[in-house]
């Protein structure tokens, strides 16, 4: 198969995965499960492995620029693996806990807010990003893949920063 046909057949399944993922997840948020007691365990659990998902990035953007190609490979696996590990247990939770209110005043309110929108927003555009570097280097497409990867780098590496920031603000109001 040519690398222009296997880059259509990635696009599209890009396409639906980036679209399927914040769809799904913006419908569960209006879904409790009735008789589930709340897993009120996973907010220090998900945003660890966001920290850890950062530290990951930046091992892995060590490993590249000091040319540890295979080693860059299985970091970037691996921070994928946890961004999804992340997805499943926050999803968990919100299925099964109602949200937790902000409780801040006054400035703090709106850092808070700012860094959640931004945060959300971003981790909705990081899909695709991801999914395309990932089949750039995949299909050894590595001018591609670097040329993306610059854009995608900063913006992980943004939105697992502030999944920690959001847990630490909000953590004194959960129940």
């Amino acid at each position: 198969m040519s690398v222009k046909k296997s880059s259509l057949k990635y696009k599209n399944w890009i396409i639906v995965i980036s679209v399927v993922i914040p769809v799904v997840v913006a419908i569960l948020f209006g879904i409790r499960l009735e008789n589930v007691k709340p897993l009120s365990f996973l907010p220090p659990i998900y945003a660890a492995v966001n920290g850890y998902t950062a530290i990951i990035l930046l091992f892995a953007l060590w490993a590249i620029k000091n040319r540890k190609i295979n080693l860059h490979e299985q970091l970037m696996k691996t921070a994928i693996g946890l961004s999804l590990v992340f997805l499943i247990m926050y999803v968990a939770y919100h299925l099964t806990s109602d949200p937790t209110p902000f409780g801040g005043e006054g400035w703090v309110k709106n850092v808070y807010y700012f860094i959640l929108i931004s945060h959300i927003l971003l981790s909705i555009t990081i899909i695709p990003l991801v999914l395309i570097s990932y089949v750039r280097a995949f299909t050894q497409q590595f001018t591609l893949h670097r040329k993306i990867a610059r854009i995608t780098f900063p913006i992980w590496l943004y939105v697992t920063i502030t999944g920690v920031i959001v847990y630490l603000m909000i953590s004194p109001y959960y129940n």
